[in-house]
């Protein structure tokens, strides 16, 4: 309820704003992490909530019903650059960074793909040479979300090229400002507009040693783990926006008048509004049945086994059937759903690269 209220409060008014002039909301990230919503999962000792991966999911998709792109930043935030430093962190950069994470104080983006390296990590070629007591890092990483925004980044390298990237790949924190790290570019994008995605480049950007996480050529776990716990929470987000898009949809069929009725009236609108009800119900039941397994995934937990096929398969599904809803939606809407200022456009907009 108070992560409900407050997405309705601060986060909705000015969503559709945020979408037409590609606005980052940092004042909003700010203010959530002063009422603990960044840090939900983590403990208190580390500027944390203390709740569990559950409630965190809930809150990411109330915040989404308001506004998707604050959703996925949010997740970005919490679930890739947070989820790594806590589970394979030392105590040491748990002090450094995680708290400042949680409490909304500094923003955190995760880098992984790249130009040649999406879904096939294989292709990875960003690498972290060791050098005294740091790191010599190259290379460019793309779609990053946050990316540009964000002041303390969990970026892959492989620091064995020869072990190719499951054997030789490393992760670190780099942090905004170091020398040799810039943002060659911020991304515009089909929907998520309120979301800052950019392209991050490495040109001998010295990283302290202090700053690797978890054990070197051993990223590929790291990286797995978190991109499970990611693929559960967008699942939720994928809730989020269907929820919101069919909230519209019943309202707009009460008001909407055609042929002297409202168009909810008709049963091929009805029979569109069940299908939409259905899907969403469906989606939650795998999706909330991944969050509880997930909920507390041992260091390590992920990538692999049971844990790593549930998150696919909720992802999957909760991004065709999130589709599915919003096609439903734009349909009810009409010619209204097409226009640009439309809500229901905004959220269509948005659910493709949910498939992607």
């Amino acid at each position: 309820k108070l992560v409900r209220d407050f997405a309705a409060a601060k986060i909705a008014p000015s969503a559709a704003e945020r979408d037409e002039k590609e606005l980052f909301p940092r004042e909003l990230f700010a203010e959530m992490g002063s009422m603990g919503f960044l840090g939900l999962p983590y403990p208190e000792e580390y500027g944390g909530a203390g709740m569990d991966f559950v409630a965190y999911a809930i809150a990411v998709e109330e915040i989404s019903k308001a506004c998707a792109s604050t959703g996925i930043g949010v997740s970005v935030h919490t679930s890739l650059c947070s989820w790594p430093i806590y589970k394979y962190g030392s105590e040491e950069q748990k002090k450094k960074f995680l708290t400042p994470l949680a409490e909304g104080i500094k923003l955190g983006d995760f880098g992984l793909t790249e130009p040649n390296a999406g879904t096939d990590v294989g292709g990875a070629a960003a690498s972290a040479v060791k050098d005294g007591d740091t790191y010599v890092l190259n290379g460019t990483k793309v779609f990053n979300t946050n990316g540009g925004e964000a002041e303390i980044e969990v970026i892959f390298a492989l620091t064995d090229k020869a072990a190719g990237p499951f054997k030789g790949m490393s992760a670190f924190i780099v942090e905004k400002g170091f020398p040799g790290f810039r943002v060659a570019q911020k991304l515009v994008k089909m929907g998520f507009r309120g979301s800052q995605t950019g392209e991050l480049v490495f040109e001998d950007c010295r990283v302290p040693a202090a700053n690797l996480v978890g054990v070197e050529n051993e990223g590929v776990k790291v990286v797995m783990s978190g991109l499970d716990l990611e693929r559960a929470l967008v699942a939720a987000l994928c809730v989020g926006i269907s929820e919101r898009a069919l909230d519209l949809c019943v309202e707009y069929a009460k008001t909407r008048v055609q042929f002297g009725k409202p168009i909810g009236n008709f049963q091929m609108v009805q029979a569109m509004l069940a299908e939409m009800f259905t899907e969403l119900e469906a989606m939650k039941t795998l999706v909330w049945r991944t969050l509880a397994e997930v909920n507390d995934l041992e260091v390590g937990g992920g990538g692999r086994g049971a844990a790593h096929k549930l998150t696919a398969a909720s992802i999957l599904y909760a991004g065709e059937a999130c589709n599915r809803i919003l096609n439903h939606a734009v349909q009810i809407h009409g010619g209204s759903g097409y226009i640009w200022e439309s809500e229901i456009n905004r959220l269509f907009r948005c659910i493709k690269i949910l498939e992607i």
